[in-house]
């Protein structure tokens, strides 16, 4: 995976994004904090926070492509919430599963495009919600 990320999304490496777990129902990434993913205010960038939501939805959907025909993913609007400071390690937990399954294969039995919005939500170390990334998908047959 992190040969991946080096490939396809360098920036999401070099921040230290990583898949902690993904399976058909949720995955989990982990940002770090570290000079990486700061901004000035000692606190992780809201950028790094978008990156790391998007990449949390983003890996779940593409467990549900595994095996499907060609379908092409793109994000078509992103909102997000910040409601503590975010000075340690954040989990991001996406528990869309079950909407991407179905959003997909709509997508696949009408020709249609089809779109999602998926929920991320970045958590401390103690538990606090620390944000909320909000991330809509559009899904269309290649």
């Amino acid at each position: 995976m992190r040969l991946y990320l080096l490939w396809k999304l360098p920036s999401a490496w070099f921040m230290g994004i990583r898949v902690r777990s993904c399976d058909l129902e949720k995955a989990l990434v982990e940002l770090p904090y570290g000079w990486r993913s700061q901004n000035p205010f000692r606190s992780t960038y809201f950028a790094a926070q978008c990156a790391a939501g998007e990449f949390s939805t983003g890996i779940l959907a593409l467990a549900h492509l595994q095996g499907k025909p060609p379908v092409s993913m793109l994000v078509t609007h992103i909102e997000a919430d910040f409601l503590k400071k975010a000075s340690e390690t954040l989990t991001f937990t996406c528990s869309n599963g079950a909407d991407f399954a179905n959003t997909i294969q709509k997508a696949l039995d009408t020709g249609e495009p089809q779109t999602i919005q998926a929920q991320s939500i970045a958590t401390l170390p103690d538990g606090r919600e620390a944000a909320r990334v909000r991330i809509t998908w559009s899904f269309r047959l290649k």
